[in-house]
């Protein structure tokens, strides 16, 4: 059968996994009648919760004779990981921008991933029926953006179509017509994207995608470069430099038909297939007939730029609301996922009981910790730590990232003067149309941890923030973190609304009455820079005195509600957060007093020398 491989790559919410949508339902892969969710792709809950891909999946479709497989990727920065494995398997590329915003960061990111490896883009130009579209302008930006990116005549040569995933119509021009459908897109995939090329030999294939699955174990999947497969074949798996993992039989060779996967009884090179039956396999390790010595080139991965420490949770509160507390359970957790997910990286930590964790970005790192608390994980979390580096001539180098963010006009000032303090270059200010201004930023990643919510304050809500690891350069010097101090429990029990109600003028909570607090957990935020210990716990005298002003019922202004991405962005190097399926806390590291002081002193003392 004629094979077409492609992948769909854009920015985060440009209309991806919607357009996915649209190909299935327009090439016949849904009954007429069957009930399809909105985003089938999506089909992670956190997914669902949070709009957006994290996962790259693969599916299929077929049109006129030729099956096509299609590969839906992340537009997220911090899981640009998932995107640059699955490029080794498809020939052609569906690159998606929105007929507004046009091209940002991630878009630049995963284009020039894609331009490098001879990939001929077609570009679409989604979202045109946007009150604010400029298709043109947004098509001339993009053959910039390949023009800056190296691009071949080749590759600058891209067919461009306009259209609408949420309408379900694609066109030669942003007027239509709007009758056709998705059929132009089709017959353009036929006609621009090459047949998978194949190799001659015996059978190989990359593992690119890793899965685990209740009845089949461990299921990689990848494209056959040469040969076939059927299920009881015998494979061997060999690592980047040719050593063997593991030897074995395939047990079911599956095929995306779909939203849902088929057993072949044999597949054949160019194909997409996923493998079960072999415990040891993962992502970037060849699976391939016996007589195979030689690994397949693993495409290299960006390294990661942010670490953090997950501990084993030793609050009073541990293992009062999570199934999975030793360190033996997470760390297995952890290996696991540094297995199949490339662009983390998992190590021991000095500490005893923590494992040190690198990866992306704070969303890629707090997206596991959500998806590791769902699964009953209880354990504490240190702040996000920059990795820096040294070049050849002993200097220290720092990551910096390329930042662009959307905002009202109005705004544009008291950001850049943010982003200075944090010591941000601008590089870029131009108008984007409708009283909107784009600003282009290098900024360390030291200083955007935690900026995400003080741009929103800044610009009531209104600034869009977008961001990719650009270079690593000399380090830029101290940056001024957060600036208040916080309020920290002295005593354990029950918050007490009374206790909470005089503590207001002290600051904002992070607590109701009736939650339950240990000695050394943070519960509000200082109105000054300095810490303050604080008893929640202290109740009202009883006297028989009765008035009406003295028995006032007790009116508390509504705490500070803390989410996973805020706590973690909110502490500093002293304190911790203690994640529970549950419950968020906040909490020192030390929860004795004379030990924080000692911890202090000790600090200070190393500074000095």
């Amino acid at each position: 059968m004629n094979l077409r491989n492609i992948a769909i790559i854009a920015h985060v919410d440009h209309g991806k996994t919607t357009l996915v949508d649209r190909l299935l339902q327009q090439s016949g892969s849904f009954r007429e009648n069957q009930r399809v969710a909105e985003r089938a792709m999506d089909s992670n809950d956190l997914e669902r919760e949070r709009g957006i891909t994290i996962l790259a999946k693969v599916t299929s479709i077929l049109w006129e004779e030729t099956r096509i497989n299609i590969v839906d990727t992340p537009g997220h920065a911090d899981f640009g990981g998932e995107v640059e494995r699955i490029l080794n398997m498809v020939d052609g590329a569906l690159v998606l921008v929105d007929a507004a915003e046009g091209p940002l960061p991630q878009t630049k990111f995963v284009v020039s991933k894609a331009l490098k490896m001879g990939l001929k883009p077609i570009v679409v130009i989604n979202k045109v029926d946007r009150a604010d579209a400029r298709p043109q302008e947004v098509v001339s930006e993009v053959f910039d953006l390949f023009a800056a990116l190296d691009a071949s005549d080749a590759q600058l040569d891209f067919p461009i179509l306009f259209g609408s995933a949420k309408e379900g119509w694609m066109a030669a021009s942003p007027e239509g017509p709007k009758d056709q459908g998705m059929h132009l897109l089709f017959d353009l995939v036929l006609t621009h994207v090459a047949p998978p090329k194949v190799q001659e030999g015996p059978f190989r294939l990359l593992g690119t995608i890793l899965e685990a699955n209740p009845y089949l174990g461990r299921i990689v999947t990848g494209r056959i470069t040469s040969g076939s497969i059927a299920p009881n074949q015998q494979v061997r798996v060999l690592d980047h430099d040719g050593r063997l993992v593991e030897q074995g039989r395939v047990s079911k060779v599956l095929a995306f038909r779909g939203l849902e996967r088929v057993g072949l009884d044999e597949a054949i090179a160019g194909d997409i297939v996923s493998l079960a039956g072999l415990p040891q396999a993962t992502v970037a390790h060849t699976i391939a007939a016996p007589e195979v010595t030689e690994p397949l080139p693993a495409q290299p991965i960006d390294p990661p730029t942010l670490s953090m420490t997950f501990r084993v949770n030793d609050s009073p509160l541990a293992g009062t609301e999570g199934s999975k507390v030793t360190g033996r359970m997470i760390r297995d957790r952890l290996l696991r996922e540094g297995e199949g997910n490339v662009a983390l990286r998992v190590t021991e930590s000095e500490e005893r009981d923590s494992m040190e964790v690198a990866g992306r970005g704070e969303l890629q790192l707090g997206i596991l910790i959500e998806t590791m608390r769902r699964e009953g994980f209880e354990l504490s979390v240190s702040r996000p730590k920059v990795l820096l580096k040294r070049a050849d001539n002993g200097a220290l180098l720092e990551p910096i990232e390329d930042v662009v963010i959307d905002l009202d006009e109005e705004h544009a000032g008291i950001v850049v003067q943010k982003l200075a303090e944090r010591k941000a270059e601008l590089i870029e200010m131009k108008p984007s149309g409708g009283g909107r201004q784009r600003l282009v930023f290098y900024a360390p990643t030291r200083g955007l941890i935690g900026y995400q919510a003080e741009l929103l304050t800044d610009t009531r809500g209104t600034g869009i923030m977008n961001r990719l690891f650009h270079a690593y350069a000399p380090h830029k010097g101290a940056i001024q973190g957060r600036r208040n101090g916080v309020l920290i429990s002295t005593d354990a029990g029950d918050a007490v609304a009374y206790a909470l109600w005089n503590l207001e003028d002290r600051g904002p909570m992070m607590i109701e009455p009736g939650w339950k607090v240990y000695r050394g957990m943070i519960v509000g935020e200082h109105t000054r820079d300095n810490d303050l210990e604080v008893n929640v716990l202290k109740g009202k005298k009883l006297t028989n005195i009765r008035t009406t002003s003295k028995d006032e019922a007790v009116r508390l202004t509504p705490p500070l509600r803390m989410t996973l991405e805020r706590a973690l962005a909110y502490i500093q190097d002293d304190e911790l957060v203690e994640v529970t399926p549950k419950s968020i806390r906040l909490r020192k590291r030390h929860l004795d007093p004379n030990e924080r002081k000692k911890a202090e002193r000790q600090r200070l003392t190393e500074q000095v020398a």
